[in-house]
C-alpha cells in the first residue's frame, strides 16, 4: 500500500468518525406514521373502519339508528336511538359480535354495550 493509499484511507476514517449520524436515516413515511400513532391520529383511521365495520354488521336499515363509539378494553359502545331497539340489538349481540371479529379483527370486540342517546 502507497502512502497516497494510506492518506486516503486515514482521510476516509476520519470522515467517517467525524460524521454526526452513525445510522441511516429515516424515511419520512416511517417518521409521519409513527408521529401520527403517538398524536392519536390512527385511532381517527381505526375508527373510521370500525363504524364502517359496525355499518355492515347490522345493516343499512339499523345503521340509521345507531352510531358506532369507541372500543375501550374489547367493549364497543354504540348509542342507539330508542330502547326497543335497544332490546332488539341485544337479542343480536352474540351474532353481531361474530361480525365485527370477522370484519374488523384488529378491532379485538369482545363484547358490545348498547345505550340510548341522540344521534346526530
Amino acid at each position: 500500500m502507497t502512502t497516497e493509499e494510506r492518506e486516503l484511507k486515514a482521510v476516509c476514517e476520519d470522515i467517517r468518525s467525524r460524521q454526526r449520524f452513525r445510522r441511516a436515516p429515516k424515511h419520512v413515511a416511517n417518521l409521519l406514521s409513527s408521529l401520527m400513532a403517538q398524536r392519536g391520529y390512527a385511532q381517527v383511521k381505526s375508527s373510521a373502519d370500525c363504524t364502517r365495520a359496525w355499518e355492515e354488521a347490522v345493516g343499512a336499515e339499523l345503521a340509521k339508528d345507531t352510531r358506532a363509539g369507541n372500543v375501550r378494553r374489547g367493549v364497543l359502545e354504540v348509542v342507539v336511538r330508542s330502547s326497543s331497539l335497544v332490546q332488539e340489538l341485544t337479542f343480536q349481540k352474540k351474532q353481531l359480535i361474530k361480525q365485527l371479529k370477522r370484519l374488523a379483527p384488529e378491532r379485538k370486540v369482545r363484547d358490545i354495550r348498547f345505550r340510548v342517546g341522540s344521534i346526530d
